[in-house]
């Protein structure tokens, strides 16, 4: 499996609710799903071979630079978008996020 080269672009996909990072045989997507003014992050999915290649976190910044141009406050119930917003805290500037609210059960 090939992975993208460094200047991958993520592609948001509104009809199918994800952000997606397109390789020559293989892609990583953020699944969300917006709620109002609510943009919450459901699961982000990044190929073993891309890993290490900081993919996920350029779906998590993608997902930010829309809450920002939306105004919408994001809600992170992936895991891996929960801990990346709590590890890159600078990466949220001027975006809500609300780690309170948890995915239904």
């Amino acid at each position: 499996m090939t992975p993208p080269t460094d200047d991958v672009e993520v592609v948001d996909v509104p009809a199918e609710n994800r952000l997606v990072v397109r390789g020559p045989d293989a892609e990583a997507e953020l699944v969300y799903h917006l709620n109002g003014n609510r943009f919450v992050l459901i699961h982000t999915e990044v190929p073993e071979a891309w890993s290490g290649r900081g993919i996920g976190g350029r779906l998590v910044r993608a997902a930010l630079a829309r809450a920002r141009a939306e105004h919408l406050i994001v809600v992170p119930w992936c895991p891996f978008a929960r801990r990346w917003l709590k590890e890159h805290p600078d990466g949220a500037g001027g975006v809500d996020v609300d780690y309170k609210t948890q995915p239904p059960e």
